[in-house]
């Protein structure tokens, strides 16, 4: 009988593409790993996995398997919070994938589901739009906070949160020359200063950079980062400022040394909203989930 653990050290090696990235992740040596991946294709009589000096990718046969046992590992885990639901039970772990700019609202929703099922373990996994796309579909993520259109409509529920809006967080002197009275900072003012902002390849950062394109600004990108934290320890030293999404900044508080400004001129927003898959029945995770964003949005 083929094992779930095996599907599942299958899975890891196809969600990470590289074997000692899943054994790590699977809590289990390289050389273990790798002979309970080649048990599997002996028990199974097929090539699994293309081989050479380093992972290649699975074979077409693979690849099938891989798809199969996403949908059984999917049921096992459904099966099993379906039981403890039977007992008045809400059990289980909740990964919720989540773009960087939305992780202070994403631990709001966890921690209130937490304080209605205790017995629940929510995941928090930063990861990108696209990468929240592409793991909803697979089922190695249960649930995804995300920008509203970086999904469409299809085998997804989409759950409006909030409109994300933006503003600077600058050294306090960095700004400090700033006309009395004024609330606010224009993109184009933003522009001239020192920045540290995420990388490229994130969406957030596509968002800011197509903002300042659209008004034919070039800002002076200093350094990049794949979370907020470096550029807020930057700009709390002095040395750059930084654009962050005003939830994170509601959530975590003015940094000492630094001035908070609202961007303005334009005032653009983007909607964040939560997906989880179409399926029936949803996860008893996903349920409880939903009714606490349900709760927590009205």
């Amino acid at each position: 009988m083929i094992e779930l653990k095996d599907l599942r050290l299958l899975s890891a090696l196809a969600r990470h593409r590289h074997f000692a990235k899943a054994a790590q992740d699977s809590g289990m040596s390289q050389p273990a790993f790798s002979m309970r991946i080649r048990n599997l294709e002996e028990r199974l009589g097929v090539s699994i996995v293309r081989r050479g000096n380093r992972f290649q990718g699975l074979t077409e046969e693979g690849m099938m398997i891989v798809r199969r046992a996403r949908s059984i590992l999917d049921d096992a885990k459904a099966l099993e919070q379906e039981v403890a639901a039977a007992r008045g039970e809400v059990t289980g772990t909740l990964v919720l994938g989540v773009v960087p700019t939305a992780t202070a609202y994403a631990a709001q929703l966890v921690d209130r589901l937490h304080l209605a099922h205790r017995r629940v373990l929510a995941r928090i996994e930063v990861l990108s739009s696209l990468v929240i796309q592409q793991r909803l579909f697979d089922g190695t993520i249960d649930a995804g906070v995300t920008y509203h259109d970086s999904l469409g409509p299809d085998q997804v529920s989409i759950q409006p949160l909030y409109e994300e809006t933006y503003v600077l967080v600058a050294p306090a002197n960095m700004v400090a020359e700033r006309p009395a009275g004024a609330d606010g900072i224009t993109w184009a003012e933003a522009a001239d200063l020192p920045l540290s902002l995420l990388e490229p390849q994130m969406q957030n950062r596509r968002i800011l950079d197509r903002i300042f394109a659209d008004q034919g600004l070039r800002p002076e990108v200093r350094s990049e980062s794949s979370g907020f934290m470096a550029a807020m320890v930057m700009a709390r030293a002095g040395s750059v400022a930084t654009i962050l999404p005003q939830a994170l900044v509601e959530a975590l508080g003015t940094l000492d040394g630094t001035t908070v400004l609202p961007l303005t001129d334009p005032a653009p927003t983007k909607p964040i909203a939560m997906v989880t898959l179409d399926r029936q029945p949803a996860l008893t995770t996903v349920q409880a989930l939903r009714a606490v964003v349900d709760d927590f949005v009205q």
